[in-house]
């Protein structure tokens, strides 16, 4: 694969890295199929233990029909620290991922997603994993796991990235 051009921009910390993609609201991922590329936002929840990303959706669209076919993405999540105006730049942090797409079957792993997805974007998670984690909501709800294969980050010069 090939390095970034500007080193100075280069995240070397894998700690870094990870730590953009756990803060991240969203992330974006670009998929293929036949030379036409798709784009999709989704919010997500970054596994530690097990190095993927987990995200959910519905049982059927063109974003399954395509990962289907082919499940290689290549992933990205934003840190905007926004336009430093006058100066003609942006000050942001970013965390690239390629990965690969499996959709979980087995309620445990679903459980375990939903947990690590709830926790990353709700401020009361032990309410909402009681409410909405159920056996119904288990066998219904379509889960997607990536599992990252390659990752790296970059950065505007004067970002600072706390943990």
């Amino acid at each position: 694969m090939r390095g970034i051009r500007r080193k100075e921009k280069a995240i070397e910390s894998k700690d870094d890295i990870i730590a953009i993609l756990k803060r991240a609201k969203y992330i974006t991922i670009a998929m293929s199929i036949n030379d036409e590329p798709y784009l999709v936002t989704l919010s997500h929840g970054y596994d530690d233990k097990n190095y993927c990303i987990y995200f959910h959706c519905a049982q059927e669209g063109k974003k399954i029909d395509i990962l289907k076919k082919n499940n290689i993405v290549w992933g990205q999540a934003l840190d905007d620290l926004g336009y430093v105006e006058g100066a003609c730049d942006h000050l942001y942090a970013t965390t690239q991922f390629r990965g690969r797409v499996v959709f979980i079957d087995d309620l445990d792993e679903k459980k375990h997603a939903l947990r690590i997805m709830i926790q990353a974007l709700e401020s009361d998670p032990e309410k909402v994993t009681q409410e909405q984690v159920t056996e119904k909501s288990l066998k219904r709800v379509n889960i997607g796991r990536i599992d990252i294969e390659y990752m790296t980050g970059k950065k505007s010069k004067d970002v600072i990235i706390s943990l």
